[in-house]
């Protein structure tokens, strides 16, 4: 992507990520909670500690299920059924390649700040609601309060080991039925990102795959002479004219973006964009859905 002096500026402070965590904990907390008061339980009967309903005792139930306070009411008795809230695990990810320090003029963050409020905010909103959170590569499924604290200091104790991220997570032993969310730009080649969702689809691992982008990436508006700069590394491209590159970008983009969508729709697997201009809080309401059921379904995710 082309970049003036203030863009690489904004980079350059990007790419230290560890040095904004604070800031991006504060900000994962107040999306979170901004939140809370959508996510429900599950309203299904099972074990749990939530009083949900009662129901008519079924003839070779055990006694002992009956509740005889609320039976003595009327003539038959009644079951005190809980919700249920068996404890599920979500895995996430987040890419923090050199891609994702990526910020425009037209974008109030870096991608990989937005990606790490999401990932933060969606490890806090499922620890609430019963279940585990893990941080592929990083982290043990965990089920406190402090969730976001412990991914940041994860995150914040690789980097001060000098480990640079990929584009794409590790493989990870995810079990059946476990979930996983991947949060990132998705630029690597798509041959690698289908081979990634497969190997946690073939586990039996359900998932969705959000793919962060900055508005200049969406409209290319470059035009005269430009000079691009490689996300790593010092390689770099001058053109005389961008705009004439502009209708091959776009062409080469939405190609990429259908085979990852390809990808995740051949596994059963969501997919979405998210750009980041636009609301986090929208895009954690619609990430969180597909993770809830349909009674979230609404929320406005498309795969």
């Amino acid at each position: 992507m082309a970049a003036s002096a203030s863009e690489r500026r904004v980079r350059h402070e990007a790419s230290t990520l560890a040095a904004r965590l604070p800031s991006l904990v504060v900000a994962a907390r107040q999306i979170a909670h901004s939140l809370l008061h959508g996510v429900h339980g599950r309203r299904q009967a099972g074990p749990g500690e939530t009083f949900w309903q009662f129901r008519p005792f079924i003839s070779g139930e055990p006694a002992a299920r009956v509740d005889w306070r609320r039976s003595a009411r009327e003539d038959r008795a009644f079951v005190r059924e809980r919700e249920w809230e068996a404890s599920h695990t979500i895995w996430i990810w987040f890419d923090r390649s050199p891609s994702m320090a990526y910020a425009s003029s037209l974008a109030p963050c870096a991608k990989v700040d937005r990606a790490a409020v999401l990932a933060f905010a969606l490890a806090d909103l499922a620890v609430r609601g019963g279940e585990r959170a893990g941080l592929i590569g990083l982290t043990p499924p965990l089920a406190g309060r402090d969730v976001i604290e412990r991914f940041a200091e994860a995150v914040a104790a690789e980097e001060r080991r000098g480990a640079v991220a990929a584009g794409l997570p590790p493989a990870a032993p995810l079990k059946p039925r476990t979930k996983a969310a991947l949060i990132g730009d998705f630029l690597s080649d798509a041959s690698a990102v289908d081979e990634t969702i497969g190997g946690f689809a073939a586990r039996g691992a359900e998932g969705q795959a959000l793919m962060i982008a900055d508005p200049i990436e969406e409209t290319f508006p470059f035009e005269g002479h430009t000079e691009f700069l490689a996300a790593a590394g010092s390689e770099r491209l001058r053109a005389p004219r961008a705009q004439s590159l502009r209708d091959p970008y776009l062409a080469r983009l939405a190609a990429h973006r259908e085979a990852v969508r390809a990808a995740c729709v051949a596994r059963g697997w969501g997919f979405a964009l998210h750009r980041t201009d636009a609301s986090a809080a929208q895009a954690l309401l619609a990430l969180r859905a597909r993770f809830a059921g349909p009674e979230l379904a609404h929320a406005g995710w498309s795969a």
